[in-house]
């Protein structure tokens, strides 16, 4: 199956990943169940799996995580066209994305941001973590998903959020040591969404696309640092594998800011593996290997998480 996907990300993902490769590639050739989240800002966990169950699904629970479930692919039409998906009484959204608002764990009362929000479902869930008390600021530049993000958040109960249209690079110089917390789920390369049977997935996919990525992330993340009070924790996350864009950036954070520190994660997970420590002649800051990289699985897609506190 993974035969598909681009030589050179499978080149790339083999140095990444020596021991387990071929495991690994095989998950990109197979549809994933769909997974979502119950709203608590809206109704409850046994409210949502008798209407399910009256329509003739099944949901299974995510043992990890109370609100998550999951059904078979086959029945991604049929959740999205239900009564609660229009209503926001579910959120449709990867098990792996649902990890960076945990691992943040945003708190009511609290000051958070989200400096890369559309189209909303991280943004969601850590309204419902802050139990609708506090702000929650949410950036978005471009126009169309800036709109979709706020649709999904009023539709959701989100009661908390500020919504800005503008560039996340320019956030922290306009708002200095503002935010006890900040999530910045980076825009990226998205390898780990490729599917190895659908060509549209990794069609503009390249090592100059990584390396355009890496100098936008990097901006977004001195951005985040600076909006960051000290004191605060900063979540990093991104659905791609090239260290270019995930400990590369982290290590040159760590290198502009000495007040910077990457903290220990506690995942409610098995499928990871400690971030590198270096990538082809490069070497990291040893506490880079703090850092978790979430292995694809059958059920779940990839993704990077840092955590850092400033000060």
């Amino acid at each position: 199956m993974s035969s598909a996907l681009p030589e050179s990300f499978v080149e790339r993902f083999r140095a990444i990943y020596p021991e387990e490769a071929d495991r690994l590639l095989e998950t990109f050739g197979h549809p994933k169940p769909v997974s979502f989240r119950v709203n608590p800002l809206k109704t409850t966990v046994d409210a949502v799996l008798t209407t399910l169950q009256e329509a003739g699904l099944a949901p299974e629970p995510v043992p990890w995580y109370a609100h998550a479930f999951t059904l078979p692919a086959k029945d991604r039409d049929a959740l999205t066209h239900s009564p609660l998906f229009a209503s926001g009484d579910i959120y449709i959204q990867s098990l792996s994305s649902m990890l960076a608002p945990l691992m943040l764990s945003p708190k009511p009362g609290e000051t958070v941001l989200d400096l890369t929000a559309a189209p909303g479902g991280k943004s969601l869930m850590m309204a419902a973590q802050m139990q609708n008390e506090g702000l929650l600021s949410v950036v978005e530049p471009g126009r169309d998903r800036f709109f979709r993000l706020k649709a999904n958040l009023e539709r959701g109960g989100v009661a908390i959020a500020r919504f800005f249209m503008r560039d996340g690079r320019g956030v922290g110089n306009k708002t200095p040591e503002r935010f006890d917390k900040v999530l910045l789920d980076a825009p990226c390369s998205t390898e780990a969404k490729f599917k190895s049977y659908d060509p549209k997935t990794y069609a503009y996919w390249s090592e100059r696309k990584i390396k355009e990525m890496a100098r936008l992330q990097q901006r977004l993340l001195a951005s985040a640092v600076k909006a960051l009070k000290p004191g605060g924790t900063l979540l990093y996350a991104t659905c791609a594998f090239a260290p270019e864009e995930n400990e590369a950036v982290i290590d040159k954070a760590l290198s502009r800011h000495e007040d910077l520190t990457l903290l220990e994660m506690s995942l409610p997970v098995e499928n990871y593996r400690c971030g590198l420590t270096s990538w082809r002649k490069k070497r990291f800051h040893p506490d880079l290997s703090k850092t978790m990289r979430i292995l694809p699985t059958e059920r779940m897609d990839g993704f990077y998480l840092a955590l850092l506190r400033k000060g």
